[in-house]
């Protein structure tokens, strides 16, 4: 089966995901505009002016920093619990079941290109400068976007077989924030530790994906290529564990 041929139920999938999320909300989408913004004040007040680091315009650094990790996060657990969350259609439809982690990821974009509303409102506020790079961002997001597919492939079997996948992997992610530089930057890391940060794949995709923002800057060549080869490793390794898990999938959710 080619999942082209789904596409239409992916983006039903897609927009079902964004309105249930908000469906109790009061403001609905605009959270996801207000709450990365209310994130980079309570950071600029700790760490910028308590902790007094130097970073130019800690504003732009952070907000994009926690725009990339909301999406990570939330598309990773939402895949997680993509295949659960529609045991009813997996027992009455003969669909591909990766259009339910795909479709996840794919509201978790539609997320993120919202939320950078606000970010590009503070790039202007704060007179930081915008070049020809931020074109570069589409395919920045695109690789953020297919790494956490590999993730979420990864992993959401792994939460159908396992129910305590999801609480370990809620730990886990505490763990890689606070080993990602998404509100910190490198130069703060003592140098004996410095080597667990920058060998930590996630932050060479936050790099793609803030570079162009707040650098001004198309990541280099050689970064780039590292980021390419960690993506397609993620989508390798998550696509052949999906796919030799499918089978069992419905007989656990």
């Amino acid at each position: 089966m080619k999942l082209l041929d789904y596409r239409d139920l992916v983006w039903t999938l897609v927009a079902r995901d964004l309105k249930v999320r908000y469906r109790r909300s009061a403001i609905g989408f605009l959270w996801t505009m207000l709450q990365p913004l209310l994130t980079m004040l309570v950071l600029q007040m700790v760490f910028a002016n308590l902790f007094r680091f130097q970073v130019d315009n800690y504003s732009v650094f952070a907000l994009s920093g926690i725009l990339f990790w909301n999406f990570f996060s939330q598309s990773i657990v939402a895949s997680m619990n993509s295949l659960r969350g529609n045991a009813s259609l997996l027992g009455k439809m003969p669909v591909p079941k990766v259009v339910f982690p795909l479709a996840t990821v794919l509201a978790g974009v539609v997320n993120l290109l919202l939320a950078l509303v606000p970010l590009f409102a503070i790039v202007i506020a704060t007179g930081h400068s915008v070049r020809a790079s931020i074109l570069f961002l589409p395919v920045s997001i695109a690789l953020a976007a297919l790494f956490t597919l590999g993730a979420g492939l990864l992993l959401s079997p792994l939460a159908v077989f396992f129910h305590d996948v999801v609480e370990l992997v809620g730990v886990a992610m505490t763990l890689l924030m606070y080993l990602t530089p998404v509100f910190y930057p490198m130069t703060i890391v003592p140098e004996r530790w410095r080597w667990v940060v920058r060998f930590n794949p996630l932050r060479s995709v936050l790099e793609v994906f803030r570079d162009p923002i707040y650098l001004g800057k198309v990541p280099p060549l050689s970064h780039l290529s590292v980021v390419v080869v960690i993506v397609v490793l993620a989508l390798v390794i998550g696509g052949k564990f999906f796919r030799r898990s499918s089978d069992r999938i419905p007989l656990y959710v």
